[in-house]
């Protein structure tokens, strides 16, 4: 069955090789890039259907004049620029937690925690399956939730309970040998982690 779940990832990206050409161009990159009005108007007809779409071309124009107006900086540059020095340690931060977070950790000693928790060995496999959807359905959900508490409260809640979760992951781990539900308190608890992670960071 496995060869046949990591073959049908090759079905989307044909079904989207196949389809893709008859998808029309972005309007903004035709009037922006390419400095086609007429195909910008064919795309956007093509997409939204007849009627009156100046508005958004106008939009588009905008776009355009903020565009030319504005200094594209090198990396070197971006470094050295003062105004930009906070946003520049920000994302550094966050790049370096998520690096750091401990997701790699637990998806590679997942396997260990499911055998130790007696779980049938046909079985692992399913519930390591398990752990991966929980990750895209906790990625759907932040998308609903982002609008509604923005990025700082789900980053902030996500990493609070994410080393919430890990402490106690530490701890379960640790006393698995002298109490036999501490195996299934740990695979809650990768589950648990699992979400966290994937609606905060």
């Amino acid at each position: 069955l496995w060869p046949w779940l990591l073959a049908s990832s090759g079905l989307s990206a044909l079904v989207q090789l196949v389809t893709l050409p008859f998808f029309p161009d972005s309007p903004s990159y035709l009037l922006i890039q390419k400095g086609n009005e007429e195909a910008c108007r064919k795309a956007i007809r093509k997409l939204w259907g007849e009627g009156d779409h100046q508005a958004e071309i106008d939009d588009i124009m905008k776009e355009k004049a903020a565009m030319t107006s504005t200094k594209t900086l090198r990396v070197l540059e971006v470094i050295k620029e003062r105004s930009l020095r906070w946003q520049l340690y920000i994302l550094m931060t966050v790049i370096t937690t998520l690096q750091l977070c401990g997701i790699n950790a637990i998806y590679f000693y997942s396997f260990e925690v499911f055998h130790t928790a007696k779980f049938e060995e046909y079985l692992i496999p399913y519930v390591s399956l398990g752990v991966g959807l929980c990750e895209c359905l906790s990625s759907i959900l932040c998308s609903t939730l982002i609008d509604r508490f923005g990025r700082k409260v789900l980053l902030w809640g996500g990493y609070t309970l994410m080393c919430s979760v890990l402490a106690l992951l530490t701890m379960t781990l640790s006393l698995q040998h002298q109490f036999f539900w501490m195996h299934y308190f740990s695979v809650i608890l990768i589950f648990l982690f699992v979400i966290f992670y994937g609606i905060g960071p």
